[in-house]
């Protein structure tokens, strides 16, 4: 298999010509559906949302912008939200964009059958619910939710709700199922051989939102490459053969092939801290990880510099918050953090009533996260301080059902993105009789956070979360070591930045000719 994949590679290569027009990136996994937001994963949204596009977007520093709307007004009592929409935007079948085409949209969502992952999110089952989405004119769209919500505009934009894309009706077939993305977006769905690649095609009429440059999924989104296709290469190896050959122009790549792609001129590597987060979870209703003072230990046990340094060979930054350092609510306080201090760790064991019984870590050896080095490293600073530590090895769904039940002592675990704190906090935060898989039940955080999802003023947050923090460096009902840094190398043929919050982002790219 692998040598096919290289052969496929090498023969991709000779068919592109000198001037090409195109280029190929590499996926580890093929895409579930082309659904926007409906049977997904983070390589589905990679792809799917160069197509696609919602009412807002995410900015670079976490926050939420225009993207189909030109601009967005709140009402004073924080119930009503009216959009205006850009003029002169096209579907990719050249229909125009309007009021009518996002409430056919968001009506297609709210239908249960079309089994829309974020239905809960606006239907009232976690709260907030929409009561009505009303179109005064072509250009007009009011939505109107059941009460003040600081992360309405956040969860329209998160990627895994597929950016709440506002399709054309043709995106479905006659009977009502789904047939492709007939989108607003600078690249065009084009061909899906399962298992082996997606192309996408540049919307030649796609009007860009306002911009100088990407500023993560708004700002200015030109689609200047003619054809991507985006192959896929699940084994590391291969890719690092296809980049090397050049049949590749952009892959993720291992953080252990990096100081190679480094010292190479041929290549750009791109990395930097993201709002994913890598983890050692506690189960807090284990009988000896239920006492804050056992769970204090192992934190005061770990030298988190060293535990990063060695889990990502150096491309990773230590970070104890939920917020990611390029969030505009990344405070000094939210810089507070863990510190070894192993003279603290015996105090604290003699108060939990430690007397050397075994803490189980689950971890598996995924190639795209950190979970079993990080697991190693931390199993022998637990060792040294007395601290009876195994590590027991499970594939990734596996682990993902024992997550989902609670069952387990700790685990070394990472988290996708939320690039608001409320909702990043709440990943991991939550009632454990209803979801198992909640990590932290204080109700005072819980408390916190709810207020968090509905004061909108950002110094109000501010404080919500900077308390939160300090909350969480106490209770440790995790340990978040550092955010995900999502290494990407690209030929120096490619002139741009190929990826933001790990997904690839290949619009505003250029093809050095």
């Amino acid at each position: 298999m692998k040598n096919a994949i290289l052969m496929s590679l090498a023969l991709g290569l000779l068919a592109v010509p000198a001037a090409a027009q195109s280029i190929t990136a590499a996926i580890p996994a093929d895409i579930r559906s082309s659904n926007p937001g409906v049977n997904r994963d983070d390589y589905t949204d990679a792809v799917v949302l160069h197509t696609v596009e919602g009412l807002v977007g995410y900015k670079e520093d976490g926050s939420v912008g225009p993207l189909l709307a030109q601009s967005f007004e709140l009402s004073p009592d924080g119930l009503t939200y009216t959009f205006k929409l850009r003029s002169g935007v096209t579907f990719h079948n050249g229909e125009p964009l309007t009021a009518a085409d996002v409430l056919w949209s968001w009506t297609r969502y709210m239908d249960p059958k079309t089994e829309w992952r974020c239905l809960p999110e606006f239907d009232g089952r976690n709260g907030l619910k929409v009561d009505a989405v009303t179109t005064p004119d072509p250009q007009t769209v009011v939505m109107k939710i059941n009460h003040p919500s600081a992360i309405f505009l956040d969860t329209l934009a998160r990627t895994d709700c597929g950016m709440t894309a506002v399709l054309q009706k043709a995106s479905v077939k006659a009977d009502g199922s789904w047939d492709r993305p007939i989108g607003t977006g600078p690249y065009k769905f084009g061909n899906w051989k399962r298992g082996e690649y997606i192309t996408l095609d540049a919307f030649e009429n796609y009007v860009s939102p306002a911009g100088d440059k990407a500023d993560g999924y708004v700002g200015s989104k030109r689609p200047l490459i003619k054809e991507i296709k985006f192959l896929v290469v699940p084994d590391p190896a291969t890719v690092k053969a296809g980049l090397l050959s050049g049949a590749l122009d952009v892959a993720s790549v291992l953080s252990t092939d990096i100081p190679e792609f480094s010292a190479n001129a041929n290549f750009t590597v791109t990395a930097g801290a993201e709002a994913s987060k890598h983890t050692f979870l506690m189960q807090t209703r284990d009988p000896l990880l239920s006492k804050v003072e056992m769970r204090q230990a192992i934190a005061a046990a770990l030298d988190l510099p060293t535990l990063v340094a060695q889990a990502t060979n150096g491309t990773g930054r230590p970070n104890n918050s939920a917020i990611f350092p390029g969030s505009r609510y990344y405070s000094d306080i939210q810089k507070e953090a863990f510190a070894p201090d192993p003279a603290k760790v015996a105090d604290l064991l003699a108060k939990a009533g430690y007397k050397g019984e075994e803490i189980n870590i689950i971890a598996n050896k995924r190639p795209t996260a950190p979970s079993f080095d990080a697991a190693v490293v931390a199993q022998a600073m637990l060792q040294a301080v007395g601290i009876n530590a195994r590590i027991e090895v499970l594939d990734w769904s596996t682990q993902l059902d024992r997550y989902n039940s609670g069952k387990y002592q700790m685990m070394s675990f990472s988290y996708s993105a939320r690039l608001d704190p409320a909702l990043s906090f709440e990943q991991f935060s939550g009632p454990k009789d209803k979801q198992p898989r909640k990590v932290w039940d204080n109700p005072e955080a819980l408390e916190l956070i709810a207020k968090a999802m509905e004061v909108s003023d950002q110094a109000q947050r501010q404080a919500i979360f900077d308390e939160l923090h300090k909350k969480l460096l106490h209770d440790v009902p995790l340990i978040i070591y550092c955010n995900g840094t999502g290494e990407t190398v690209n030929g120096k043929r490619l002139k741009g930045t190929p990826v933001w919050q790990s997904k690839l982002r290949l619009w505003e790219l250029s093809l050095e000719q």
